[in-house]
């Protein structure tokens, strides 16, 4: 009984953890369309975060594939595609370089990742499914599918024309997308942490 009620608590208490940090990532998108009083741009709370989240999710991700042999390959993939979607939200640095140029160091990444995924290769379709099996799969899942799916199909000009047709707000768009597209990468973050520090617990 005291081991059920010490999983009850700790659950409850993680639950309270996630939405306190959920509640202040709202608060950042709160700050930057109330206070700053911008469209939430390249320069904003939001999207400064966004790219902070991703970049602690690489990190974690690269400092743990050394914790486990057969689970390098994967961490090494995982870590690569988020370094590409953290590439892919500072375009507007790298197209000081070239427009479009964030797509060649995507690339870069990509390779490089694979190549060294690719060193342990019987430990990378073991390393994909245990990673499948892990609880913290569904958050990722859902992660990703709020940030890929829903946050494009939600941030589209056509429905927000459509919703606003006196008179087109693109900060109102801006909020709506960068938000939800905020939710999804906390939710990835959520599941890295899920991932690697329980594992690490084994």
């Amino acid at each position: 009984m005291s081991e059920d009620l010490l999983t009850i608590r700790n659950k409850i208490g993680v639950f309270f953890i996630f939405a306190a940090f959920l509640s202040a990532m709202m608060g950042l998108v709160f700050i930057d369309v109330v206070w700053m009083s911008d469209e939430v741009h390249e320069a904003s709370f939001t999207e400064i975060t966004q790219e902070l989240i991703l970049g602690v999710i690489v990190f974690l991700f690269i400092r743990h594939a050394r914790d486990s042999v057969d689970q390098q390959p994967i961490r090494i993939l995982v870590a690569g595609f988020f370094a590409c979607m953290l590439i892919r939200e500072l375009d507007f640095l790298f197209d000081k370089i070239s427009h479009g140029s964030w797509f060649w160091f995507a690339l870069a990444v990509t390779f490089a990742s694979l190549i060294a995924a690719i060193r342990h290769p019987r430990y990378l379709i073991s390393g994909l499914a245990d990673f499948m099996r892990h609880p913290a799969w569904g958050m990722m899942v859902a992660g990703m599918l709020t940030i890929l799916v829903f946050s494009r199909l939600f941030g589209m000009n056509e429905l927000w024309r459509h919703l606003m047709p006196d008179g087109y707000n693109r900060t109102v768009k801006n909020m709506a997308e960068e938000g939800s597209e905020l939710l999804g990468y906390t939710l990835c973050l959520f599941a890295t942490l899920g991932y690697l520090f329980t594992e690490k617990k084994k």
